[in-house]
């Protein structure tokens, strides 16, 4: 008995140092997800399987992503939105009601030309409305339109619907346990997209690889 729990100890030691904020609820499912190995129910992945578990998990998560947008847009059908990209935007203003065009841009990873484009077609369609912002005359907050807010609306049920298929096969505790293990990751590299624009690639690795040795 001292034995395991000393093994227990060890496992939550480690589990807390890579989650500094994690719940002992967060722990045990990270436990029991570590000792459940589900065979996997057909080809892993289409293509070269890498090597590296890094680039395996990688090319999961991005095969996931595509198809994802694959029926998310036919889900997005008829329904005055054109691709999933529109909905992230559309669901950024209706969140915070009047942003910048900026911060829109910025919020859903777009460049500031694409961004741009994409914004001035949901104006062309009536979708949403510019107006100046009254505080910094150089900048220009949007809206959703009545016509905005009634697309949002279908497209949010619809949109739904899809992600409830995508992740039909994972339990509750499962879906709790990759967003624990995957949130942070979103985070930092969310904050880190913008801050670094115009650095290279090897800069920006070396500054990762060496903040994280710290």
């Amino acid at each position: 008995m001292a034995n395991q729990t000393v093994a227990l100890v060890n496992e939550w030691a480690n589990f807390e140092a890579k989650h500094p904020k994690g719940t002992i609820e967060e722990f045990c499912r990270h436990y029991l997800a570590r000792q459940k190995k589900e065979k996997a129910k057909g080809t892993q992945v289409g293509g070269v399987v890498p090597v590296l578990s890094d680039g395996l998990l990688l090319k999961i998560i991005g095969r996931i992503s595509k198809l994802n947008m694959a029926f998310a847009n036919m889900a997005l059908k008829d329904t005055g939105l054109n691709q999933i990209e529109e909905f992230g935007i559309l669901g950024t203003i209706r969140q915070e009601g009047n942003p910048k065009k900026t911060e829109v841009i910025y919020a859903n990873l777009f460049e500031l030309s694409s961004g741009t484009d994409m914004l001035a077609r949901l104006k062309k369609r009536g979708i949403i409305r510019e107006y100046n912002d009254k505080e910094d005359k150089r900048s220009k907050r949007i809206e959703l339109t009545a016509k905005g807010d009634k697309i949002w609306d279908v497209c949010k049920y619809r949109i739904t619907k899809n992600a409830m298929m995508m992740m039909h096969d994972l339990s509750s505790d499962d879906k709790d346990l990759c967003i624990q293990l995957l949130q942070n990751i979103e985070i930092k590299y969310s904050a880190m997209w913008q801050k670094n624009k115009g650095k290279s690639f090897d800069e920006i690795y070396e500054e990762v690889i060496s903040n994280d040795k710290k």
